[in-house]
């Protein structure tokens, strides 16, 4: 299989990372409002650094399940935050997706604008069957972008993840070929 990155729109370049992303990346991953929701973060530099690391290691290695690109603005070059695919089985043709952004690009439809790009690519390019993401049912921002991205509500697990000393509830949302 080619490399099938990377994918430009209209207002954004979805890239591999670099070394040089390092102050971009820790700049939203050090926010406290931008992992509010996630299991991780808010970062240290020290745990930026060993993040886009890992990235560049896994970057060495084609073919690969785990694809994690930078969502950079083409007009300014700004890094403004990730988005990964990964094939969980190849077999089947499904994988899952996820995206975090920096919170001054909130609310400007770049998340939507990836993620529809990334899904297209995987079912056009890649030639998946299904695609799945999930998100804390608090996150409404995020149980947005994935329905403008044509991924529907499948499920409501409750108290399925403990995470940051509690207990929280998911969304499970999928979008098929």
């Amino acid at each position: 299989m080619n490399k099938w990155f990377p994918i430009q729109t209209e207002r954004l370049l979805l890239r591999e990372f670099t070394l040089a992303d390092e102050i971009d990346v820790h700049e939203y991953a050090s926010d406290p409002l931008v992992p509010r929701y996630m299991d991780w973060g808010p970062n240290t530099p020290e745990m930026t650094r060993r993040v886009v690391l890992s990235w560049l290691e896994q970057q060495k290695k084609w073919p690969r399940a785990e694809v994690n690109l930078a969502i950079e603005v083409l007009e300014t070059g700004k890094l403004i935050g990730s988005i990964s695919l990964r094939i969980s089985d190849r077999e089947r043709g499904v994988a899952d997706f996820g995206f975090v952004l920096n919170r001054n690009y909130w609310n400007q439809g770049y998340v939507t604008e990836a993620s529809r790009a990334l899904l297209d690519t995987a079912f056009a390019t890649l030639k998946l069957r299904r695609v799945v993401a999930t998100c804390d049912t608090r996150n409404l921002a995020s149980a947005r972008v994935m329905e403008k991205a044509g991924m529907q509500r499948e499920a409501h697990f409750r108290q399925d993840v403990f995470q940051k000393g509690e207990w929280r509830d998911s969304y499970l949302y999928a979008r098929l070929a």
